[in-house]
């Protein structure tokens, strides 16, 4: 393992915030925290105006959930949540913040008059010392905690055992309450064929540099030639890309690949769709034209609704006004939607229909635990719309895309 490798001692899949060393802390905080101690970071996440108003209507629009309770926003940012909590009546906020933006969360408190109720407390939740009581007395965890399809930055983990270690079991609530990741197959021939072009031209530039190294400076380079393409495959054409898809890019009604109810998940469940449990699809695609395949497209959806597992539907406050923040192809978030390209697409013809099957599996990184690499094995075949006769059938590909 690489000594800048981004994971913790205790386990070549945890984060390094949980039991690891100070070399693994400085590392992940340079590799994921740094960014979030900028003010135009948090600007950025503040102008995504769906992930604004799903938060501000779920906690404000709920006071009975709020009002004279003890809550905890876990990795508070700018402190907005936190402040929210306040409005809607909660007696004590403590605000968690790993980074120096907690000074900053600070002053955001005071300018909107509810630094008494709230506490910012700089830390890794996983550290942090709170007043005697609160553990195990925390009436409701606000965080926003999700990254590209859900899990990327693998801040779940610490989400988890802030909520084993500080919620009532029973009667506390975590806003959002449950997530679900999708999975649909999407048409953007223009984005699959630009990777393409960039790969390829790549590839033309390192012929040019071999070339130009060997006649100026006598040393011939193409030896490692394989090594090059290697990466730049890895690059362009085996890594998942960010994307604002329209609705109209989806071709088939999307499949849940994985549901997360944040009252019982677990630690293992936030690493992934895991080796010998790969989550199935089966899309049916037709056009009336000729239309590509381009890939597949996974985001999530996050909900704030009320308790459902058995120990907290029935004593748990009801949230009475439930909101869905969804990160669907369609309006913008900063999430977007990841997009696994096919190397060759798969034609819809007109008066046939495609069936698509396979399954995905979702890891974590071996160097980086809060990235995630994909596994996609699927294949297709062509139908005759009126007869059913098979056209054509594409064999099973198995695919592993890095998600940076």
């Amino acid at each position: 393992m690489s000594q800048f490798a981004n994971v913790s001692e205790a386990g070549g899949d945890e984060i390094p915030s949980f039991n690891g060393s100070e070399k693994a802390k400085a590392s992940d905080f340079a590799n994921y925290f740094c960014s979030y101690s900028q003010i135009f970071h948090q600007k950025q996440m503040l102008s995504d105006t769906i992930r604004m108003a799903a938060y501000h209507s779920a906690i404000v629009g709920n006071p009975n959930c709020f009002k004279d309770k003890v809550v905890m926003d876990v990795g508070t940012g700018s402190g907005i949540l936190a402040v929210w909590c306040a409005l809607a009546g909660a007696r004590k906020v403590y605000a968690i913040e790993y980074t120096d933006m907690a000074k900053n969360a600070e002053q955001v408190m005071k300018a909107n008059g509810v630094d008494h109720i709230v506490t910012v407390v700089q830390g890794a939740v996983e550290d942090i010392k709170l007043p005697d009581g609160v553990e195990g007395n925390v009436d409701v965890i606000v965080s926003e905690w999700m990254g590209y399809f859900l899990l990327r930055e693998s801040m779940l983990d610490s989400l988890i055992r802030a909520r084993d270690k500080y919620l009532k079991p029973k009667e506390g609530l975590m806003f959002p309450s449950h997530c679900d990741m999708f999975w649909a197959p999407v048409h953007d021939k223009e984005d699959r064929f630009q990777i393409q072009q960039e790969y390829h031209g790549s590839m033309g530039d390192w012929e040019e540099f071999v070339e130009s190294t060997k006649q100026t400076y006598g040393v011939d380079m193409k030896c490692l030639e394989g090594n090059y393409e290697k990466e730049q495959n890895e690059y362009y054409l085996l890594s998942s890309k960010w994307s604002e898809l329209p609705s109209e890019a989806l071709l088939a009604e999307p499949v849940c690949v994985k549901s997360f109810d944040m009252a019982t998940c677990t630690i293992e469940d936030s690493k992934g769709i895991l080796p010998g449990c790969p989550a199935p699809f089966q899309f049916e695609c037709e056009s009336d034209t000729t239309l590509e395949v381009s890939g597949f497209a996974g985001w999530f959806t996050s909900d704030f609704r009320s308790r459902t597992d058995s120990d907290g539907k029935d004593a748990a406050p009801k949230v009475d006004n439930p909101v869905v923040l969804t990160t669907a192809p369609g309006p913008y978030t900063h999430w977007g939607q990841q997009v696994f390209y096919f190397k060759s697409p798969i034609m819809l013809l007109s008066g046939e229909k495609t069936e698509i099957e396979g399954n995905i599996e979702m890891m974590r990184s071996k160097d980086n635990a809060r990235l995630y690499n994909v596994k996609v094995t699927h294949e297709s075949r062509r139908l005759n719309k009126t007869s059913g006769v098979i056209m054509n059938r594409n064999p099973k590909q198995d695919t592993v895309y890095q998600m940076p």
